[in-house]
């Protein structure tokens, strides 16, 4: 084999491979996908944001929600000690 045809094909091999190369960036520049159409825009991953209306909601909600469970022990046990009450220390 030729050493020079070899160089030769090379080299034609090389400029193909910088078109497709260049071909490709300019479709990722654009936002498109090899196959031709647009990729479909990302959705957003992690926590939403609230407003201040939709926080003093949840705050309201909690609130309710705390003050019931609150209520709901003091009436299940009512003669119930605090922990760490004053019933004495265990020796």
């Amino acid at each position: 084999m030729d050493l020079g045809s070899t160089i030769r094909q090379l080299k034609d091999e090389k400029k193909r491979l910088d078109r497709l190369i260049a071909s490709l960036e300019r479709m990722l520049a654009e936002g498109r996908s090899p196959g031709g159409k647009k990729d479909a825009p990302r959705s957003r991953r992690g926590r939403k944001t609230m407003s201040e209306r939709e926080r003093r909601e949840v705050s309201e909600r909690m609130a309710r929600y705390w003050s019931a469970r609150r209520a709901s022990k003091a009436a299940e046990s009512p003669n119930r000690e605090s922990p760490g009450g004053a019933s004495g220390s265990r020796s």
